[in-house]
């Protein structure tokens, strides 16, 4: 089971998105819908799919997040994985840019042979790159974290930090810009890639004189635990923002926000009948802290 899964907030496309990126993506699909009734944003219809096999999954919540660069999706295209990677990149570009808006052309970079980052048109974000065989094999999804603050340098300190909270971690590759390379800080990462839980993430440090954004709730990563202890583990190393913490939400010292999620509450969900769900439901709108046993509880009405 692939222990942390990227969660997209949106106003009411969910479905619409996900959709989307199943007919743009080959080796995708749509696994479960489910409507939340009677919560702050009325009802809230969850989406969960796979994008050429990685889980994500999608919420319709309100106006209240609007996705930016900060987040993206790097789409690795290795040609020793699919003789026909130089084909589909620009098939899958083409796609996302209906409506879209490119950020980095899709073209030849020093670091790749055909590269391009894009928003799509509801603003999600995507880096798809053209990636060298005789690298290190890559999956094929990665999620990239920007890092953009004042002094822009702290990706290092970031990737630090996850790399010591999350088991099954590792650094991969590591680049800094040079000298010269204004306004982005000599000696910061301009790409790093690492595992946390087995799960490959990138980071690259920006610097706030070039971008404007930075994290927010509109894409958070839940870590889904096995038990209760899991559940206090993760919240106690990661929780850094108290006014944050709700339903199971939180947010790290970085910006970035997570949701710690017991692996029980998605089989609840998905087996539920109205009736439990609307008592689960309302449980969890109470809980900052998911707490196990009182889903339980809610779950079978007790």
């Amino acid at each position: 089971m692939q222990k942390i899964t990227p969660h997209l907030w949106y106003d009411k496309e969910a479905k619409e998105a996900a959709e989307f990126y199943v007919s743009v993506f080959p080796n995708s699909k749509i696994t479960n819908v489910t409507t939340l009734h009677d919560t702050p944003s009325g009802d809230a219809d969850i989406v969960t799919f796979e994008v050429m096999g990685y889980k994500f999954m999608a919420i319709s919540a309100g106006p209240l997040f609007k996705f930016n660069p900060s987040i993206s999706f790097m789409v690795n295209f290795d040609p020793s994985q699919d003789k026909d990677a130089r084909r589909r990149i620009d098939e899958i570009w083409e796609k996302l840019s209906e409506g879209g808006k490119a950020l980095m052309p899709l073209k030849k970079y020093p670091f790749s042979e055909r590269y391009g980052w894009i928003q799509d048109k509801y603003g999600l974000s995507w880096q798809l790159i053209y990636t060298n065989p005789e690298g290190e094999e890559r999956p094929l999804i990665i999620p990239s974290l920007l890092f953009v603050t004042e002094g822009g340098d702290k990706a290092e300190e970031a990737t630090d930090f996850y790399l010591s909270v999350f088991k099954n971690a590792k650094r991969g590759a590591i680049a800094r810009y040079p000298l010269g390379s204004e306004p982005n800080k000599e000696g910061a990462i301009m790409f790093t890639d690492f595992t946390l839980e087995g799960q490959w993430f990138a980071a690259m440090d920006g610097s706030a004189d070039m971008h404007s954004f930075t994290f927010n709730e509109a894409i958070s990563f839940i870590v889904y635990c096995k038990d209760q202890q899991e559940i206090d583990y993760y919240w106690e190393k990661l929780s850094a923002v108290p006014e944050s913490e709700q339903c199971g939400w939180l947010k790290d010292k970085y910006g970035v926000s997570w949701q710690i999620v017991p692996t029980a509450m998605n089989e609840m969900m998905e087996k539920a009948t109205p009736e439990q769900m609307a008592r689960v439901t309302e449980a969890f709108l109470k809980m900052k802290k998911f707490d196990i046993a009182k889903l339980k509880e809610a779950y079978e009405g007790r």
